[in-house]
This record gives structure tokens, C-alpha cells and sequence, in this order.
């Protein structure tokens, strides 16, 4: 940009790559605006990123080999089958994937932020008013900045995407994600599972996927996600986007993960909601959208405050981080800061709307319309992957 005051709302993985990128982009100055005041190298979530896409960021200076991980090769299905601890695998697929830990993995990124950043936490932004000279920011302790350039990388509940697509809001997918993990010690004969392997644990209606992770200090954690409807009476605001915490899960919510894990799942996997402790489990509704606009003049968007897919893609860390790797590209190639912008939403906004149909398509797929997995084997589960995943958007398209 050849100078210019750049803020980044939001702290997490997006807007510590966001940061990054302005201020390789040239940016005078660079704010992050962090809405948490607590420790976000804590959060423990796993994440997985495709071997290409890794490759494709190491290039760009987002991610290096130094960031703590784990490599998967194959992915095995499993549906359950009488009382076979295991249940019966009806196949597998490549899985070339990384597995990262988000706590380990964001403290990486915070670390590569400069120290001439000036990142603010516990700075949540209340809204923006744009005027002919830049954008004022106003945050909710009463403070305001004026900012030439302002990148929203907020999450879902953007503030920034409310003034670039105002029309634009999450719709709900009609089923929940509950999430989890534990340290591997707690995991019982943990040798009949290679550490390679991605676990799709099948049931009609739904599914749970369960990989390990790296805890960030030379251990593994197992970590796994439950996708299936939620339960008559469950309580939750489902008309706008919300999420249950760690430690805020209600006792009915918890109550029907176990009851899912003990009918559906082969017994050795539907074990792992028992090990999990109550507070290490959270519910996090399905919902999905993308923004038409990634950009205007002096407002720009990247990650979930610009699109969020479903989880099923697994490129949604990977998108957020090449949103950055664009809007580094753009700035330090266009003109002016307005070509620059508009080149970046060329360039992406196609992209986020890809990724949503690819969540939608594979969602369909694997919860809403699953097929009959007791009647699956090797040669059928490949021909339905090649439907299911028709756009070959599974973990995240090509950095173009």
C-alpha cells in the first residue's frame, strides 16, 4: 500500500495472518482490535490441513514446519456392527492431511506477528462509520481511531461484514457439531488405532470424525467431532448464530452426545464422549453463508467474517489463511489501494462461495441424506466419495 493505517479486527488465526499480510503489504501502521481477554493459545480445538495446501502456505510464509503437527496418510470408515469393539471398516481413503492443534498453532502465528504490530486484547469493536477521509473506528470502551484501510477478521458475527454486506447472515444447517478432546493417555488399547489414521465413524444421519493432535508440548490429544441433529427440547437460539463454550454445555445437550455415541458408534469410538470431561465439550451449530463482496474501497474481509463452510470441508483454517496470502499479493502488486481491494474480492469471493457449496454438498451428503453404510463396501465408498465430493473442494481448493 506504500504506507497507510491498516486495523484488523479480530485476533485469532485469520487476524494474525491479516496483520501479517498488511504489514508486508506496506501498511504505515497495523492494530489488531481483539474482542478476548483471555488466553487464546488455550483453546484446544484440532484442525486438519491438506499436504498441498500446507505446501502452498509454507511457500507463501504463513506456516512452517516449526508449527507442532502430525501427519495422517488414510482415512477409514467404520460402521458399527453387532458388538465388535472396532465395528467393521467398510473402507478407506488417501488422507494426506497435517493435523494441528489451534492453541499451539495460533501462538505460532502470534509469535510471526511483527512487534511494531500493536495488538490490543480485550478491544472488542462496536461499530464503523466510514467517511471521505477513512474509516473511524469506535470500539466499546468509547475509544475511536481513524484507519485507511480496515480488514475484518471477526468470525462470523463480523461487525466489518455488517458494513461491507449488511444483507448478508448465517443460515442454520438444520444439525450440530458437538467437539471434544482429551489426552491420549486417557484412551484405552490405544495401540489397535494407528496414529495415521483419520477415523469417519458412520451412522444413518450422521457421523463422528476423530483424528489425534499434537498438545503442543510433545504429546498427542485425541480430538473428534459428533455431527448429527440435536434433541426435541434442546434450547438453543437456532434463529441466529450461536455456540455453546467449553464448560457452558447444558446437561441435555451432553446427555444426547452419549446416548448418540452409545447406539450408533462402534463401542471403542463412542467411548471417546465418555473421556472427554464435561468442560472440555462444546456444541457448535451448523451454520453456513458467504459474503458477495470481499472487499470495497476501504473495508476488506478474510476467514469466517467472509464465508463460513460447514466443517466438512476441512479447508477453513486453510481458507482464512490464504485470504491473507491474497490480500499480501494484492497489496503489494496493484497500483493503489483501491486496485488492490479490487483485485482481492476477484479473486476470493468466488472462492467463498465454492467452498460453501462444497460444505452443503458434502453435509447433504453425509448427514442429511446419508446413505446406507451397512450395505457399503471398498468399491462403493469410492464411488459415493467421487458424488459426494464432486467438486473436489474436500480440504480447501488451490491457492490460485
Amino acid at each position: 500500500m506504500r504506507g497507510g493505517r491498516v486495523a484488523v479486527v479480530g485476533g485469532s488465526i485469520a487476524g494474525c495472518a491479516a496483520a501479517l499480510a498488511a504489514h508486508r503489504g506496506g501498511a504505515e501502521a497495523v492494530t489488531v482490535y481483539e474482542r478476548a481477554s483471555g488466553r487464546l493459545a488455550d483453546r484446544g480445538v484440532g484442525l486438519a490441513m491438506h499436504d498441498d495446501r500446507y505446501a502452498e502456505l509454507e511457500a507463501c510464509g504463513f506456516v512452517s514446519a516449526s508449527m507442532p503437527w502430525l501427519q495422517l496418510t488414510r482415512r477409514c470408515w467404520y460402521v458399527r456392527d453387532g458388538s465388535a469393539p472396532m465395528g467393521r471398516m467398510i473402507g478407506e481413503l488417501p488422507f494426506p492431511f497435517r493435523t494441528y492443534n489451534w492453541g499451539p498453532l495460533w501462538s505460532e502465528l502470534r509469535a510471526g506477528v511483527p512487534e511494531s504490530v500493536d495488538f490490543r486484547t480485550a478491544a472488542p469493536v462496536d461499530r464503523l462509520e466510514l467517511t471521505h477521509s477513512g474509516v473511524e473506528l469506535m470500539t466499546c470502551d468509547g475509544e475511536s481511531d481513524r484507519f485507511d484501510l480496515v480488514v475484518g477478521a471477526d468470525g462470523y458475527r463480523s461487525t466489518v461484514r455488517a458494513a461491507v454486506c449488511p444483507e448478508v447472515g448465517p443460515a442454520y444447517a438444520g444439525y450440530l457439531a458437538w467437539r471434544g478432546a482429551f489426552p491420549v493417555e486417557r484412551l484405552p488399547d490405544a495401540g489397535r488405532w494407528p496414529v495415521d489414521d483419520c477415523v469417519f465413524a458412520v451412522f444413518p444421519g450422521g457421523h463422528a470424525v476423530i483424528y489425534r493432535i499434537p498438545d503442543g508440548r510433545g504429546g498427542h490429544r485425541v480430538n473428534w467431532v459428533l455431527y448429527a441433529a440435536p434433541p426435541a427440547g434442546h434450547g438453543l437460539p437456532l434463529d441466529s448464530p450461536t455456540s455453546l463454550p467449553p464448560g457452558t454445555l447444558t446437561d441435555a445437550l451432553r446427555a444426547h452426545a452419549l446416548t448418540v455415541a452409545d447406539t450408533e458408534l462402534p463401542s471403542f469410538w463412542g467411548q471417546l464422549m465418555h473421556l472427554t470431561a464435561p468442560g472440555d465439550l462444546f456444541v457448535q451449530p451448523m451454520y453456513d453463508f458467504t459474503a458477495p463482496r470481499y472487499a470495497t474501497d476501504r473495508l476488506a474481509l478474510v476467514g469466517d467474517a467472509a464465508t463460513v463452510a460447514r466443517p466438512h470441508t476441512g479447508g477453513g483454517a486453510v481458507k482464512a489463511l490464504q485470504d491473507a496470502t491474497a490480500l499480501e499479493s494484492a497489496l503489494t502488486s496493484a497500483a493503489g489501494r483501491s486496485d488492490a481491494l479490487a483485485a482481492y474480492d476477484a479473486g476470493r469471493a468466488e472462492v467463498g462461495s465454492g467452498m460453501v457449496e462444497v460444505g452443503r454438498g458434502l453435509g447433504l451428503a453425509m448427514v442429511e441424506r446419508s446413505p446406507d453404510w451397512s450395505t457399503m463396501d471398498q468399491a462403493g465408498l469410492e464411488r459415493w466419495w467421487q458424488l459426494a465430493d464432486g467438486t473436489r473442494g474436500f480440504g480447501g481448493r488451490k491457492l490460485a
